[in-house]
């Protein structure tokens, strides 16, 4: 007698299928219905991305980035950092960017990236000086940050986002109001079609589908890219760094300088000088 086999999706499929039907019809992530709310409170941030430190060159280059931060006014109120801090994941080198971070007088949150590990597996340097940064929220005047750890050791191309931080998000947004507006910033690209974007990438964006994701903020591409997948805005930007070039070809090394008003967020590039 013929069994009668009922096909079976994962969640996981069912993520990776939602996800890839939604970007084909143009509504997905971060729903219409959140748009044009004007929720949240107004503001200014700076988003710095692959700083690469190595060495007293950078440091001295890093002046001028932190007196370029400090001039704006009104004055950002923290600083966002996708990634890279370090070029070979050593103590020295994270222990003098987090210095460099501590010196712009302001709160900084900063996520992992894949020269932050010293070798394929050890990320043994990271952890004493950015505790409590791989996977972490936090809320500022009415909006809601998510950085999230997007690396697979130190490979640079071809990778996924690991199981711990997808199960970290399965346990957090659930306890999150979807309407509050939402930043995202990670270290891989979640943009489609931008190159090292992660490979499971539709399966993180498509957990914030039914939330007010206002923009996504990565690194690891050099060069500037924006996609927009409905009222979602996903970046990446120039690299912070003297001591690296861009995947693109530009010359221009700088930061984002953000305003957060009426439920969305302005960037505007900030070029610093390397002569």
């Amino acid at each position: 007698m013929a069994t009668n086999t009922r096909s079976r999706t994962t969640r996981r499929q069912w993520l990776r299928l939602s996800a890839g039907a939604a970007l084909a019809t143009g509504v997905w992530p971060g729903c219409a219905r959140w748009a044009n709310q004007g929720l949240g409170g107004t503001f200014s941030f700076v988003v710095l991305n692959d700083t690469h430190f190595q060495n007293e060159r950078c440091a001295a280059w890093f002046e001028r980035v932190r007196s370029s931060i400090r001039s704006h006014r009104p004055e950002p109120e923290f600083c966002l950092v996708v990634g890279d801090l370090s070029d070979h994941g050593t103590p020295t080198e994270l222990g003098s960017m987090r210095d460099v971070l501590r010196s712009l007088g302001m709160d900084f949150h900063v996520v992992i990236g894949n020269h932050d590990y010293a070798t394929e597996t050890d990320r043994s340097a990271w952890e004493p000086l950015f505790p409590n940064c791989l996977n972490y929220t936090f809320e500022h005047r009415g909006w809601r940050f998510l950085g999230l750890d997007s690396t697979q050791g130190n490979h640079y191309q071809g990778t996924r986002i690991q199981t711990p931080t997808l199960a970290w998000l399965d346990r957090s947004l659930p306890k999150l109001a979807h309407a509050t507006p939402t930043v995202l910033f990670t270290h891989f690209p979640l943009g489609p079609d931008v190159k090292y974007r992660s490979l499971n990438a539709d399966e993180v964006l498509a957990r914030f589908r039914d939330f007010n994701l206002v923009a996504v903020f990565d690194g690891h591409f050099h060069g500037f890219t924006q996609r927009q997948l409905g009222h979602t805005t996903v970046t990446t930007n120039r690299c912070c760094a003297i001591s690296r070039s861009n995947h693109d070809g530009t010359t221009e090394r700088g930061y984002f300088l953000c305003t957060a008003k009426d439920g969305q967020i302005n960037r505007q590039f900030v070029e610093v000088s390397t002569a």
